[in-house]
């Protein structure tokens, strides 16, 4: 089985170091952005990317300059907090112990939001039904029904609710504002209003009710609904990361080492290079490396799709991460956790959810200006209605406006549009056997309407097989065969190998030869029994007196199709003619079909022989054909169809495609080809062949879709739900919005996109 190196980061070229820190307390855009501009300004930083969903930044910089620590502290000095980083001796697994710390933190953020929501819904759900009864409730009328409402909020917003307050005010001091700013405003100027009225109702003017009203049941709601949506919003979160924590735990914890005789499990951390491991049936295999005793049959599906267990035995390469279904292996560990191949397509994976795509720069520039410019129409909104006449109760509604404005406009649903869905689209992209370096390259596959593939390793085995047997009369296929397979037998010659096992796979038995000879660029010749067998091209055979001249329209036929003939002579005469090809992979056609069907132009560009090059293209579907191109033209040929206006796509294996791949708008790479095309790639298959290239266009355009959405629905519930709550519509049809509802809705937006994000984890290709 061929295997490749999957590239360490997710871009071909390193700007500097680069370390990915957890953020605790984002909850908006505006938090993403005030990081990003706090790390931008931070001495030694590259290139900072913070990304909502995984709670996290991803920095490059100069290690000369800076350090983790300092970039650490610079998010700790905006007022989010970071957890220590792991210590040296567990770095180098990376994944695991980043994910491992992750879920902890999680786990804690977790059991603080459920413990405040109990608090809260205990406290609001007695002050919904006091404050919305009006009085209907006996003893809850009057002052003593403020007093408890009063009682009853208070804890509310100074407990559960001082998380936001604390950001808000963080936000303040760093000269910020943020979704935390607007909830603070909103429930203090709910509650403050509330208490005053409560505590010093005669500085106020009575209503036309003779009270003047209070809301405390919206500053409790407020908190209250925003928890609940956070605590969905979280459990819906973690669900976004599901494929790396899959992959993660496919790597065991612990390993059995043998040293000086004596085995000791030891934690997968501590491996070397050298060290030696035991593995037993039912146990994964911890890193990769290399078989030094026993047999076993091992079981790679995770990383390379196939359901028929391997056999394995001393010299084989084993990797981590896949499971050992029958035998014992003891195998000599080549690389540490964190450089295992399952480790570093989890880096990754990771990786990728961590980055933007372009079309999220609309949501960036919206969320810039938005909280400030919410601030305004707030405030436009409380003059407007202190303005109209409502009498004594003007103050009143106006209020209540000003605080339903600040809750419903919270940008939370714009922040998550994109990355939500970018998260979820890496995931399943990983999940179905293939590596995208990020909502960048989803975004641009999924314009991509013309797809260029390379022919060997990529269309086709990249090995030859026997295709074509053509055995004179006076002899059957099968006994020419033997022939052939017993000549060739003694060479190792890569076409005499596929000769032998060709003959072998169609039954012919493998006799003993003597008398062997080969010819370098001419054929062999072998006694085998009593015959003297040869096996060539036509003009080496003619050069020993053989005469082919009958064969030759077989051999013409052959090489129209692209095949590699070889005459058969024994005892002098021509018996036989035997082909090699390097057949098409069974997946090639089917995915051309695919390509097809989604109004992708497909074409094939190869350094090899045209005739052969037609030849396979006919066997898949592919019309057109630039045969014969070397690497430099290969590019050439991307850049031309890129010209002509076309989005493109380069698929290949090979270091003659690391060109083409570069200048495509987005390289797709081979599992099994050359590191440089797969560092070079926006896209490595590590699984599926060709037939995932179709599964890998349709998944980035249904996450764009998804990404649409998203960000049509985050601007329309804004478009719409700010003039409601403002009241603009109230006084020609009546209809308003609340505190307490537009506090509901805030948090439902929120969990609407990521839900909707999360339709993407069951995606599939449609079927032919």
């Amino acid at each position: 089985m061929n295997t490749t190196e999957i590239p360490s980061s997710p871009t071909a070229v390193d700007p500097g170091a680069r370390v990915q820190l957890p953020v605790r307390g984002m909850t908006c855009a505006a938090c993403v952005g005030r990081i990003e501009k706090v790390l931008s300004r931070t001495p030694g930083v590259l290139d900072a990317r913070v990304n909502l969903v995984t709670q996290s930044a991803t920095v490059d910089y100069d290690e000369h300059a800076t350090d983790p620590e300092a970039l650490s502290e610079a998010i700790r000095d905006a007022g989010y907090e970071v957890p220590p980083r792991s210590s040296e001796g567990d770095a180098p697994d990376d994944a695991m112990t980043r994910l491992a710390a992750s879920d902890a933190a999680d786990e804690r953020e977790a059991r603080s939001f459920r413990r405040d929501l109990a608090i809260a819904a205990a406290l609001t759900i007695p002050l919904l039904v006091v404050g919305m009864s009006h009085g209907a409730i006996p003893g809850t009328d009057g002052a003593a029904g403020r007093y408890l409402q009063l009682a009853l909020a208070t804890p509310v917003v100074f407990g559960p609710g001082r998380r936001f307050l604390s950001l808000a005010a963080s936000a303040i001091r760093h000269r910020s504002a943020d979704m935390n700013v607007l909830i603070a405003i909103g429930a203090l100027a709910s509650w403050g209003w509330s208490t005053v009225v409560t505590l010093a109702p005669s500085v106020l003017p009575h209503g036309t009710h003779g009270h003047v009203p209070v809301y405390f049941e919206a500053a409790g709601a407020i908190i209250s609904f925003l928890l609940l949506g956070k605590l969905l919003e979280h459990r819906a979160r973690r669900r976004l990361t599901d494929a790396v924590r899959g992959l993660v735990a496919l790597l065991p914890p612990t390993a059995t080492r043998l040293r000086a005789g004596a085995e000791l499990e030891v934690p997968l951390s501590s491996l070397l290079p050298g060290d030696r491991v035991r593995v037993r049936p039912g146990q994964r295999i911890a890193t990769d490396g290399v078989v030094r005793e026993g047999n076993a049959a091992v079981d790679e599906s995770t990383l390379t799709g196939e359901s028929i267990p391997v056999e394995r035995a001393p010299g084989d390469a084993v990797q981590g991460g896949t499971l050992v279904s029958g035998g014992t292996l003891l195998y000599e560990v080549t690389r540490r956790g964190a450089d295992s191949a399952i480790a570093r397509i989890v880096d990754a994976v990771a990786e990728a959810q961590g980055t933007r795509a372009p079309i999220s720069r609309l949501a960036d520039r919206v969320s810039a200006v938005f909280v400030p410019t919410v601030l305004v129409l707030a405030a436009l909104t409380f003059a407007v209605w202190m303005l109209l006449p409502h009498g004594a109760d003007g103050l009143a509604v106006a209020v209540r406006h000003f605080v339903a404005v600040l809750v419903i406009a919270c940008p939370c649903a714009l922040g998550l549009a994109t990355p939500a869905a970018v998260a979820v689209g890496t995931s399943r992209a990983a999940s179905l056997g293939f590596l995208v370096k990020g909502g960048d390259a989803l975004e641009r596959a999924s314009t991509i309407d013309r797809v260029l593939f390379d022919k060997t390793g990529t269309l086709t085995e990249a090995r030859a097989r026997l295709v074509t047997v053509v055995a004179r009369e006076g002899r059957t296929e099968a006994e020419l065969l033997a022939m052939v397979a017993a000549a060739e037998s003694g060479s190792e010659h890569p076409l005499a190998r596929a000769l032998v096992a060709g003959a072998m796979e169609r039954g012919a038995v493998v006799a003993a030869a003597t008398e062997f000879k080969a010819t370098p660029g001419g054929g062999v010749r072998a006694r085998v029994g009593e015959s003297l067998v040869q096996v060539g091209t036509g003009r080496w055979l003619e050069g020993e007196g053989v005469d082919v001249a009958a064969l030759e329209p077989d051999a013409a036929a052959a090489a129209a199709r692209g095949e590699t003939a070889s005459f058969v002579a024994i005892d002098g005469s021509v018996a036989g003619l035997v082909a090699l090809a390097d057949t098409a992979r069974p997946e090639a056609a089917p995915a051309v079909a695919a390509l097809r069907a989604m109004g992708v132009g497909v074409a094939m560009v190869t350094g090899d022989r045209r005739a052969t090059a037609l030849a396979v293209a006919a066997s898949v579907g592919v019309t057109e054909v630039f045969a014969e191109t070397r690497p430099e033209e290969k590019a050439a040929v991307v850049a031309r169809a890129k010209a002509e206006g076309a989005h493109v796509a380069m698929v290949g294996d090979g270091v003659n495609d690391a060109p083409a791949l570069a200048v495509a708008d987005l390289g797709i790479a081979m599992m099994g080809g050359a590191d440089v095309a797969a560092s070079t790639a926006d896209v490595t298959i590590l699984r599926g062949g060709v037939g995932a290239v179709p599964t890998a266009l349709g998944l980035a355009r249904a996450t764009l879709h998804t990404i649409r959405q998203n960000l049509f629905w985050a601007f329309v519930y804004n478009v719409v739900g700010i003039p409601l709550a403002a009241g603009v519509f109230e006084p020609l049809t009546g209809w308003t919005l609340s505190p307490v509802f537009a506090s509901a809705a805030m948090s439902m937006s929120s969990v609407s996109v990521l839900l909707n994000s999360l339709r993407l984890r069951g995606w599939s290709p449609p079927r032919a």
